[in-house]
C-alpha cells in the first residue's frame, strides 16, 4: 500500500469548507489538471459514483470512485475502482473555530503494475505529493471565496 497524507488550513468555516470540497463539478477549479463529475447517485450519499479525469489534452487517467462513507461536514471516503488508481481516499474537515478549518486529504493506494509499481512508487510519490499540496493550496483560496452555486 502507498500512503499519502496532506493538509491545509482554510480561513473558512468547516461547513463552508465541506460544501466547497464536495462540490464535485467545481473541483476542476482547484485540483490540478482534473475534471470531476457525479456519474450515478446524487454525489452526497454512500453508493454515489464519481469519475475524475486527470491529464492534459485528453491524455491521462480516469479514476472511478464510489462513496463508501459520507459524514457531513466531517468526512467523505471513496473507494477507487480504476485500472490505474485503486485503494481508498478520504477527505476530513476539522473545525477550528467560526472561520477556520483544516482540510486533510489522505490516500491509501495500491500501486498499479504489481511489483514494478511498488518499486516505482518511491520515485512517483514526491511528484504525486507535490501535486496534492499544490491542489490543497488552490483549494484553500477556492474555499475562502466559495459561494454555493458559485
Amino acid at each position: 500500500m502507498a500512503d499519502v497524507v496532506v493538509s491545509v488550513e482554510v480561513n473558512a468555516s468547516a461547513g463552508t469548507t465541506w460544501l466547497a470540497l464536495t462540490d464535485w463539478n467545481r473541483q476542476r477549479e482547484w485540483m490540478l489538471g482534473t475534471t470531476v463529475g457525479v456519474v450515478s447517485g446524487n454525489g452526497r450519499s454512500v453508493g454515489s459514483r464519481i469519475e475524475a479525469f486527470t491529464g492534459i489534452a485528453g491524455i491521462g487517467v480516469t479514476d472511478t470512485m464510489e462513496i463508501i462513507a459520507w459524514e457531513p461536514p466531517v468526512r467523505c471516503v471513496v473507494r477507487h475502482h480504476g485500472l490505474i488508481v485503486r485503494g481508498t481516499g478520504s477527505f476530513h474537515v476539522q473545525d477550528r473555530g467560526p472561520q477556520r478549518s483544516v482540510f486533510i486529504w489522505s490516500e491509501q493506494l495500491e500501486p498499479p503494475f504489481g511489483p514494478v509499481g511498488r518499486l516505482g512508487w518511491p520515485l512517483v510519490k514526491p511528484v504525486f505529493s507535490l501535486g496534492l499540496r499544490r491542489s490543497l493550496t488552490n483549494f484553500a483560496t477556492f474555499a475562502e471565496a466559495y459561494m454555493v452555486g458559485g
